[in-house]
């Protein structure tokens, strides 16, 4: 991700294809606007044209303000957009999601809607945090267990990486100050974790509230997905922040945080893990086919395949 004054202005012979939109752009401190099929981002250090077909979702930084001709042609074109904080660390709004079609938020429905299945992604989740132990027959009840475990072990292991001292996670709801530095800085980077993932889960579509580990909750799904990237990188950056001063932690961590996502490119890791956990060919699925760009409507049918919109079906049709 990029500010507009880092980004070089493209010609026609580097126009996306459309297998490739499933990519974010990332804009702060400028002015966006629409010049022809493209828009434009004004800053201090001058205009960047970005082709708004090569958009997968357009990401909203601090002291960004876009005009309705610029949302016009992103709406046009297919690209979502998104309202977000630093690098992308907190989630504040968004517009429509990137795709079309509403094949992942059905997988997502009918892998939530059975039990079995529901089960199986969730031991998907773990396999993608842990790939050195398989879930494979483990309940719910052993899987939360089996979590737990691994994330006291992974908090002791940072402790004694930077050299701090670790007594277990405190967290008071509402009181930020409540815990010792390394608890903040826990608290601080699973709040940046969860504004990551809730961008990502509504430019695809998908339903926050669906979870397969978390329920009951609006963002269910959401915390379902940060969840698969707090060991690796979360609680390591926490526990980097904690050790080099007790003072600012918040704000430091969510800085170190930015930094550490842009360089992993976590919002691009973020779309492919969804579509694994959520598509029956494990998320192989092309972004540039049907599954990003058809803007087609069928009607569902009792029997055999789902029917085409925009014909009378009174007669002739077996159902």
């Amino acid at each position: 991700m990029t500010t507009a004054g880092q980004r070089r202005a493209s010609s026609p012979r580097e126009l996306t294809r459309v297998g490739d939109r499933s990519s974010f752009v990332y804009l702060e401190r400028c002015t966006v606007h629409r010049d022809s099929n493209a828009i434009t981002a004004d800053d201090v250090d001058g205009t960047v044209h970005i082709p708004s077909a090569t958009i997968g979702t357009l990401l909203l930084g601090p002291g960004t303000r876009i005009t309705h001709q610029a949302m016009s042609v992103l709406g046009d074109s297919g690209a979502g957009v998104v309202w977000v904080g630093e690098r992308g660390v907190r989630f504040y709004a968004g517009g429509r999601s990137l795709t079309r079609s509403a094949a992942l938020a059905e997988a997502q429905a009918t892998a939530w809607a059975n039990r079995r299945t529901r089960l199986d992604v969730a031991r998907a989740m773990y396999r993608m945090r842990f790939p050195d132990e398989d879930p494979s027959g483990a309940t719910r009840q052993e899987l939360l267990g089996m979590e737990g475990d691994r994330v006291k072990r992974c908090y002791r292991a940072q402790a004694a990486r930077v050299g701090i001292p670790w007594h277990g996670r405190q967290y008071v709801p509402g009181d930020f100050t409540a815990g010792d530095a390394p608890n903040q800085g826990v608290t601080a980077a699973a709040q940046c974790m969860y504004g990551i993932a809730q961008a990502v889960v509504s430019a695809l579509g998908c339903s926050p509230s669906l979870g397969f580990v978390h329920s009951g909750h609006e963002l269910a799904f959401v915390l379902d997905i940060a969840d698969l990237y707090k060991t690796e990188i979360g609680i390591p950056v926490a526990f980097d922040v904690a050790a080099e001063s007790p003072e600012d932690i918040g704000s430091r961590t969510r800085r170190a945080l930015r930094d550490r996502v842009n360089e992993a490119g976590l919002l691009d890791r973020c779309v492919k893990d969804i579509k694994t956990l959520l598509l029956p060919a494990g998320g192989t699925t092309d972004p540039g086919t049907e599954l990003d760009t058809e803007d087609r409507v069928t009607l569902r049918t009792d029997r055999g395949p789902d029917l085409d919109a925009g014909r009378n079906y009174a007669e002739g049709v077996i159902w």
